[in-house]
Formats: structure tokens, C-alpha cells, sequence
């Protein structure tokens, strides 16, 4: 078996064709969705970046591995404690090892491991190539590797090729010779004045004032970034901002396409079982957060994923079933013939998979614990968030939508519907618990990131975000902030 892994970093699926944009931001990914399977409802447990991708190769959620976050303790790997073996990687066998053990050559081309000292990442790769710019490559400086390794590999039997391109993450890099595709094409319709000028008004890390995330004095983004707006002042600029990301995810695909080139070159296309995924979405306006991973919502934790097997069976089928990412690993484990071990939280379905069945879960919790404090539920057509921390943003405790009618979060429900918003906190709860009760640690990480003095990045920031408040005539937020340091007004 020959595996191509593809993953794009901060890539919301409702921007790719084959999900339904309106745009041609995909050619390469829709064709191989249209030989494929789409899957429609795909979350990450924990997002975004090193708790996502913890998850995938653990084949366990944070809540267990304790990497929910992006600083601090809840960053690295709980120990083992005293059980640990001399060797504990076959003790704890993640997606790379349980690959191995069926008989694969892995082989990783990213800066992942280095970018966010994850070095439990490194375990199992028979070979690893790091362009060594810590996650601000784009899409060639990546690519040159993997052609490299297709070009003298490609014939062989049994690897795995692992490429992780950055280019749809902030801030945008398209290379200005590769123009832009979009300029003739509208932005998303469902932004609107109304909405820009409400954020614009309100508070928080990214709003349209600052969606740079820069304060005070600090030089302009646009200087050295021309395809970032410094502000999104009215709709034109927030078309730039968008075409921004659009024509990173249309450059990370026009590389995706080399790569298939090069393997249909060499004859192997057609035996390899090709995926496409992300380590979490991108907020473009939705809760009032730009170009940036905040909160545990609909858009950061969902992801693209797309399976299209060897041959192209699969035939555009779509997927509708519940699942986490981390599932799709299990039966990735399952379709090399491996064995899924016991302890993972992940539950492969490699069965049903096979015969075209949708088989998912029932519901999925998914948390935020880097730029916010948040758990949030999806079940049915609904998802719940409940936050702990706001990570300084003009949110509620409690939220509410219905993501099939109202997928960009505009509609909070919790009051016109108290019901749903209790069940949606009772599945979490009773989740937690489950959880809780196999994990070795008797305290969440969520609570050691409280403890610590909340969200990794807003540590950095709050001090500046309150001064830049106040200079910017929003003095009532300043004041909210202050008396409620967890942004939820008790």
C-alpha cells in the first residue's frame, strides 16, 4: 500500500469547491473528491495546531495526553510516570508507529515538529525533512522535498508520505507573481457592512480594527505582507483579506497537484490512497474573530477530509456521518491492516468505510485551550459552546446555533431555545466525566491552563489589548476587561 497525507494547515473546508465555494480555490483537491470519499462532518478534538495534530498521531484527545495548548504545562506530553519503558514508543503507539507495525515506510515532509517543539512528532518517521523555516514556508519551499522523495521512491512498495503545507495560514504569502486568481470573483455573501461594523465596535484579539493581532506602535503587516490589510475599514478590504487566504489555499493546491503529477507520473497514482485534511479551520468574521484559530466553534474545528482510495473507488461518494479526525486515523490504521490499539480514543470504521455506509458518532466534544478556554458539542444539526475563558473576546459563557441553517454563527439560539443549550452542556458534562474517569491524571489540562493564568496567547497579549483599547476610544471594553479577567461577566 502507498499513502499520500496531505495536510494543509488552517484550511476551512466551505472554501474548497468540491464543499461548495464559490470559487476555484481547489482544482486539484475537487478532483480527487470527485474519485473519493468527502466527509462532510469531520472535527478535531483539540485545535488548533499542536493539539490537533497531538490528537492525529496520538490517536488520543488532549484531555488524556494533556497537549491542549500551545504554551506552558499543557503543552507537552504527560509523562508515563514510573511504568515508562526503555523504550516507550510501542507502550504508546501513535498513528506513525501503528503504520510501521503494519508494514509501511513513513516519511514526513514539515516544520511542525520544530515550529511548536513537539518532538514526540519525530517518533517513528523513517525519515523526516524539515525546510527549517518554523511553519513560514509556502507551498514550493515544502514541495521541492516531497518531489525530491516521489521522484526517487515513488516505485516502491508500502510508504507513507506525509506533506504539510502552511500557505492558507496568517499572515498570507502567496508570492505576488502568482497573481490573483479571485479578482473577479464576489466575496462570501454572507458578510455583510452590518456585521464588519458591529465587530468593528467590539473587542477582542483580530477584530477588524487589529486583525493583524498588532497594537500600538507596532509596524504595519501590510509592509512586508502586501496581500494583508492592516485594517478591514469596509467591504473592499475585507475582499482583500479574503482573496488573501483564498489564493494561499489555491497556491497550497496548485502544489498538491505537482505532487499527483509526479506520482501519476511514475505509474503508482492509481495505487495510492490519497488524503487531504487540515489541523483545524479559519475564522473569517465568525464570533468576531479575523484570520486567526480562537475559539472551540463550528469553523476552527471542522475540517476538510477526503479519502479517495487506490483506483478511485469511492466514486464522489459523501460521507454525513459524525466523526473526529482522530477516527479517520483509526481506520486509517484499519485500511493498511493494522490494529487500532485499545487505549486510543479513536474508533476506526474501516468497515463500514468499505461497503459505503455511513457509520459515525453519535456526538463529538471539541475544546480550545490556546487563544480561549472553551468546550464546545455538536449533535444533530447543533452546536454548543461553552466557555470558561472568552480569551478576552466579546463572547457569552453560553452559545447556541443551529450549523446547518446558519453556518457562520450569526444567530446565537441559548435564549429562544434554554432547552438545547442545557443539553448541549449536559452532553458535555457527561463526556468530560467519561473521559475523565481514563485518564491517569486526576485534574482536566483545560484547569491547568486556568490555573496557569488562562489561554497561552492571551497571557502575551491582555496588558497591550486593554492599553490599545483605551487609545482607541474603547474605553468600556478596557473596563470590561479589567473587572472580568476571563472576559464573562459573572
Amino acid at each position: 500500500m502507498r499513502i499520500l497525507y496531505l495536510d494543509i494547515d488552517t484550511l476551512r473546508p466551505d472554501h474548497l469547491g468540491c464543499y461548495g465555494y464559490h470559487r476555484n480555490t481547489s482544482p486539484n483537491i475537487d478532483r480527487l473528491a470527485a474519485e473519493g470519499v468527502r466527509f462532510e462532518k469531520v472535527y478535531v478534538s483539540d485545535a488548533p495546531c499542536l493539539p490537533s495534530r497531538a490528537s492525529m498521531f496520538t490517536g488520543r484527545f488532549g484531555i488524556r495526553t494533556g497537549v491542549v495548548g500551545h504554551g506552558g504545562s499543557a503543552a507537552d506530553m504527560r509523562p508515563i510516570g514510573r511504568d515508562r519503558r526503555f523504550n516507550y514508543v510501542q507502550q504508546r503507539p501513535g498513528l506513525i508507529e501503528c503504520l510501521r507495525q503494519a508494514g509501511l515506510y513513513p516519511v514526513s515532509c514539515s516544520p511542525f515538529a520544530e515550529r511548536h517543539s513537539a518532538w514526540w512528532f519525530c517518533a517513528g518517521w523513517h525519515e523526516m525533512y524539515n525546510p527549517g523555516r518554523h511553519g513560514a514556508e509556502i507551498a514550493d519551499e515544502v514541495s521541492r522535498y516531497a518531489l525530491d522523495w516521489v521522484r526517487r521512491n515513488a516505485e516502491r512498495d508500502n510508504w507513507m508520505l506525509h506533506v504539510n503545507f502552511w500557505d492558507p495560514h496568517t499572515p498570507y504569502r502567496t508570492p505576488e507573481a502568482f497573481g490573483n486568481p479571485f479578482a473577479d470573483d464576489p466575496a462570501p455573501a454572507w458578510y455583510t457592512e452590518e456585521l464588519r461594523a458591529r465587530h468593528w465596535e467590539s473587542f477582542g484579539p483580530r477584530t477588524p480594527r487589529e486583525p493583524t493581532g498588532r497594537y500600538g506602535d507596532a509596524p504595519p503587516t501590510s509592509e512586508q505582507f502586501p496581500r494583508v490589510p492592516d485594517r478591514i475599514a469596509d467591504l473592499d478590504d475585507y475582499r482583500r483579506w479574503i482573496d488573501g487566504y483564498d489564493c494561499g489555499v489555491r497556491y497550497a493546491d496548485e502544489h498538491c497537484g505537482r505532487i499527483l503529477e509526479a506520482l501519476a507520473d511514475a505509474g503508482v497514482l492509481d495505487d495510492t490512497l490519497v488524503i487531504v485534511t487540515s489541523d483545524h479551520g479559519e475564522n473569517q468574521g465568525e464570533l468576531g474573530v479575523y484570520g486567526d484559530h480562537q475559539t472551540a466553534d463550528h469553523i476552527t474545528s471542522r475540517v476538510p477530509m477526503i479519502v479517495r482510495m487506490p483506483g478511485g473507488s469511492g466514486g464522489g461518494r459523501v460521507d454525513r456521518a459524525l466523526h473526529y479526525q482522530t477516527d479517520v486515523a483509526a481506520t486509517l490504521v484499519e485500511l493498511a491492516g493494522g490494529e487500532v490499539p485499545q487505549e486510543w480514543d479513536g474508533r476506526g470504521f474501516a468497515e463500514a468505510f468499505r461497503a459505503g455506509r455511513d457509520e459515525g458518532r453519535d456526538y463529538v466534544v471539541f475544546s480550545q485551550n490556546c487563544w480561549s478556554c472553551q468546550r464546545a458539542v455538536r449533535w444533530d444539526d447543533f452546536v454548543f459552546v461553552r466557555s470558561y475563558h472568552t480569551g478576552l473576546k466579546d463572547l457569552p459563557a453560553r452559545m447556541l446555533f443551529d450549523v446547518a441553517e446558519d453556518p457562520h454563527e450569526l444567530n446565537d439560539l441559548t435564549v429562544a431555545r434554554p432547552e438545547l443549550a442545557d443539553h448541549g452542556q449536559a452532553l458535555i458534562e457527561q463526556w468530560t466525566g467519561e473521559m475523565m474517569t481514563r485518564s491517569e491524571w486526576p485534574v482536566g489540562p483545560m484547569w491547568t491552563v486556568m490555573r496557569e493564568g488562562g489561554p497561552f496567547h492571551c497571557r502575551e497579549i491582555g496588558r497591550r489589548l486593554i492599553a490599545h483599547l483605551r487609545a482607541t476610544g474603547r474605553e468600556r471594553h478596557a473596563d470590561f476587561l479589567e473587572a472580568h479577567p476571563t472576559g464573562i461577566a459573572e
